[in-house]
């Protein structure tokens, strides 16, 4: 394969990587927030200016920025969780914007707006990110089935029947977002390695808004269908490059694009794509015998 495809492979990945997160907080608990990219940006920039400063090993400062992740979104989590579901997705975006502006305040260590390009060249990257990816899909599906699982979503349908039937809806709430946050933190470390540079820009609330949107169009209930529309409408931009309609270049309308396929979505398909349907082994070999048995029905006929 060319680096290209290599390249679309890994941007596709990073997509599912980070609605993955979102999933886990907004599908499965009903936690709305537009400050998930934020999260990434901290991960990216503690990982590679601590490499770069204190010549780490790149593994080692992945975990420690990680596990940083954490620790913010504990901290964050304690006080602003409290607040209405409105309140607390208000507050994200603020807290998106808080991060940006101090990235920029260190200049001196993050490079600005500029952005941050010792970021060192890993083989086989596109391997690595793929195996993640795998990895986190396989871990948030096992998540939504599991007893921890069931809490999440007994907290999304009703708060207050959760906590009658002995739930602690409060740790249960950052519990989720902790880990919504670490996830983040590792799309955001797949991101600086496959682009070798990050900036503030790069992770602001409209990359949060977009993962959003994404999750919406593949369904919400769906991690399957969250996962196909991050992938598919993720490496749409860079199809739509050279096309133009009017002397326009519909690549620089991506997020109009999206809004208009939200739009179509609301009016004909309310659930997504997927709906609440999951794909899994045994659903897709019932689909091959169907099919099989038609084509030989066919022949036969």
């Amino acid at each position: 394969m060319s680096n290209y495809q290599l390249s679309m492979i890994m941007l596709a990945c990073i997509s599912v990587i980070t609605v993955c997160g979102v999933f886990s907080m907004t599908s499965l608990a009903g936690m709305f927030s537009l400050g998930q990219a934020s999260y990434m940006s901290i991960c990216a920039y503690l990982t590679f200016c601590l490499a770069k400063f204190l010549n780490l090993p790149i593994v080692i400062t992945a975990i420690l920025g990680i596990l940083s992740c954490g620790l913010v979104a504990l901290i964050v989590s304690l006080p602003t969780l409290k607040l209405r579901r409105d309140y607390f997705a208000l507050m994200t975006v603020a807290f998106g914007q808080m991060v940006s502006s101090i990235v920029i305040l260190l200049g001196d260590w993050t490079n600005a707006s500029i952005g941050f390009s010792k970021i060192p060249k890993v083989k086989g990257l596109v391997w690595i990110i793929l195996g993640i990816t795998v990895l986190i899909v396989f871990m948030v599906r096992n998540l939504k089935y599991s007893r921890f699982g069931r809490m999440c979503i007994a907290l999304k349908t009703d708060e207050i029947a959760a906590r009658s039937f002995g739930i602690d809806v409060y740790k249960l709430k950052i519990k989720i977002y902790v880990l919504a946050s670490m996830i983040a933190g590792v799309a955001g470390i797949c991101y600086g390695l496959r682009n070798r540079v990050i900036s503030p820009d790069a992770f602001d609330w409209s990359l949060s808004a977009e993962m959003q949107i994404l999750l919406f169009f593949g369904g919400t209930n769906s991690l399957t269908g969250s996962v196909i529309s991050a992938a598919a409408l993720k490496v749409l931009p860079e199809f739509l490059k050279g096309i133009k309609v009017g002397g326009i270049d519909l690549q620089n309308f991506k997020t109009v694009i999206y809004c208009l396929l939200i739009i179509v979505i609301i009016n004909f398909r309310t659930q997504g794509i997927m709906g609440e349907r999951e794909l899994s082994v045994k659903s897709l070999v019932a689909f091959a015998r169907k099919a099989q048995s038609k084509i030989k029905g066919g022949k036969k006929a």
